[in-house]
C-alpha cells in the first residue's frame, strides 16, 4: 500500500524514499563472494558485471568504451555529443578544462553549449561506433527521444548492437513539432534491442515495457553538484522508490505477456559500492553509472564529470564536478593519480568509503547476505531508517 500524506488541505502526496534511507538486512545464511556471479544478459548480449556507462561525453569515449566492454560492462556513447560534432574531441574537452582550470567555472556551461551547437556529422559517429566495434565488444549509443527517428537508421547502418533511447523523463509516445515518436511502432520496425529510459513510476515503466523495450532505465543519472534538475525543473527521482516501483511493473508485464521480461537499470543517485548494492536489492538488474567511472584515468573528462543535460542549448540542467581520488591530498589531476578503470571496477582498494573496487564490494554484499547471483538477491530483506 502507498504511503500518502496531507501536505495542505485537499492535496496529498506520496511518502517515497531514496537509496541512503534503505539498508540491506542479512538472513542466517552467508556464503564466500567467490561463489557469487554478477553476470546478466540483456536480450542477445552477456555482460559479467551488471555496469553500464552513463552517455556523457565526460565519461564515454570509444576507448573508454572499448575498456569497459574488456572489463565486462556495456560503455554507452552520446550519439548527439561531442563525439557526433567535432573530429578532435579531445582538444576540444582540454580547451574546456582549460578555461576551468584558469578560473572561468561560471563559463563552463556556456562553452559546452557552444561545442554542441556544431552540426552533427554522421561520418563522425559511424567511425566512433567502427572503433568500438573492432575491438570486438558490444556497441551501443544513446539517443533522445526527440532525434531518435532521424539519427537510427545512420546508427543502424554503422553497426551497433543496442540502441538506448534516453532523456531526463521519457514516455511511450514523445509528442513535439513534429511526428510524434512513437516507442512501440519505432522499436517494432528495429532489429537491434532498445533501451528507453528514465521513468520514475510504475505506469511508465509497464508503458515502455508494453512498447517492446528490452531495458527501462529509472532515474535520469541524478548526481549532487553535477545535476540540476531538481532545482530547474523541479522534478526529483526517490530512487529507492523508483526502482521497486519499475521492479512491480516488471512483475506486471512478466505476468501480462507470460513470460516477457524487461530489465530494470537504475540511473542515478549511486557513488559506493553500497549504494549500488542497495539499488540491486531493490529490484534493479543493472545500474548505469556516472560520477563512480569518471574518477577512472581512461575517462576523457579526466577527473570532472558532467551530464549531457549541461550543454542544452536553453535550459542547461548540469553543471562541471570535480570528482578526482578523495585520497589525492596533492590535488593533481593527472592519469598517474587517478585510478585505472580496471581499479575502479575490481580493487584493489584503499578507499574505506566505497569508490574503489565497485565489483567487489557488490559480491561481497550480496556474498554476507547469503546470495549468489543478482536475480535472487532482489529478494533480501530490507529496512527503513528512521
Amino acid at each position: 500500500m502507498r504511503d500518502m500524506v496531507e501536505i495542505g488541505m485537499g492535496r496529498t502526496a506520496r511518502r517515497t524514499y531514496e537509496l541512503d534511507d534503505v539498508d540491506i538486512v542479512p538472513s542466517r545464511r552467508t556464503r564466500s563472494s567467490k561463489q557469487v556471479s554478477l553476470a546478466w544478459q540483456l536480450d542477445a548480449y552477456r555482460f559479467e558485471i551488471p555496469f553500464l556507462a552513463h552517455p556523457t561525453d565526460a565519461l564515454v569515449s570509444p576507448k573508454f568504451a572499448i575498456e569497459l566492454g574488456r572489463l565486462g560492462g556495456l560503455g554507452v556513447i552520446n550519439g548527439e555529443g561531442l563525439w557526433a560534432r567535432h573530429a578532435d574531441v579531445e582538444a576540444k574537452i582540454d580547451q574546456l578544462l582549460e578555461l576551468v582550470g584558469k578560473g572561468g567555472y561560471e563559463r563552463a556551461v556556456a562553452m559546452l553549449q557552444e561545442l554542441h551547437a556544431a552540426p552533427m556529422q554522421p561520418d563522425l559517429l559511424a567511425a566512433a561506433v567502427a572503433e568500438v566495434r573492432a575491438a570486438g565488444v558490444t556497441v551501443a549509443v544513446r539517443v533522445s527521444p526527440q532525434n531518435a527517428r532521424a539519427l537510427t537508421p545512420a546508427l543502424l547502418q554503422a553497426g551497433i548492437d543496442l540502441l538506448v533511447v534516453h532523456g531526463t523523463i521519457i514516455s511511450a509516445e514523445h509528442v513535439g513539432d513534429g511526428e510524434p515518436l512513437n516507442m512501440k511502432t519505432f522499436i517494432a520496425e528495429l532489429d537491434v534491442p532498445v533501451v528507453a529510459g528514465g521513468v520514475s513510476d510504475h505506469r511508465t515503466a509497464l508503458h515502455l515495457m508494453r512498447t517492446g523495450a528490452a531495458g527501462v532505465i529509472v532515474g535520469y543519472g541524478s548526481y549532487p553538484g553535477a545535476t540540476t534538475t531538481g532545482e530547474v525543473l523541479g522534478i526529483g527521482v526517490p530512487m529507492a522508490t523508483a526502482i521497486a516501483d519499475a521492479a512491480a511493473a516488471r512483475r506486471d508485464y512478466l505476468d501480462e505477456t507470460g513470460g516477457r521480461y524487461v530489465h530494470v537499470i537504475a540511473d542515478g543517485d549511486i557513488a559506493t559500492s553500497g549504494q549500488l548494492a542497495k539499488a540491486i536489492a531493490c529490484g534493479a538488474d543493472a545500474a548505469m553509472l556516472g560520477v563512480p567511472l569518471a574518477l577512472a584515468a581512461e575517462a576523457p573528462g579526466r577527473g570532472w564529470y558532467w551530464p549531457s543535460a549541461a550543454a542544452h542549448p536553453s535550459v542547461p540542467r548540469g553543471s562541471l564536478l570535480h570528482v578526482d581520488d578523495p585520497w589525492d591530498l596533492g590535488g593533481e589531476s593527472t592519469e598517474q593519480v587517478r585510478p585505472s578503470l580496471e581499479r575502479v571496477l575490481f580493487g584493489p582498494s584503499d578507499d574505506p568509503f566505497g569508490s574503489l573496487n565497485l565489483v567487489g564490494g557488490l559480491r561481497r554484499s550480496m556474498a554476507k547476505a547469503g546470495y549468489s547471483d543478482l536475480k535472487e538477491f532482489q529478494k533480501v530483506g530490507l529496512s527503513v531508517r528512521a
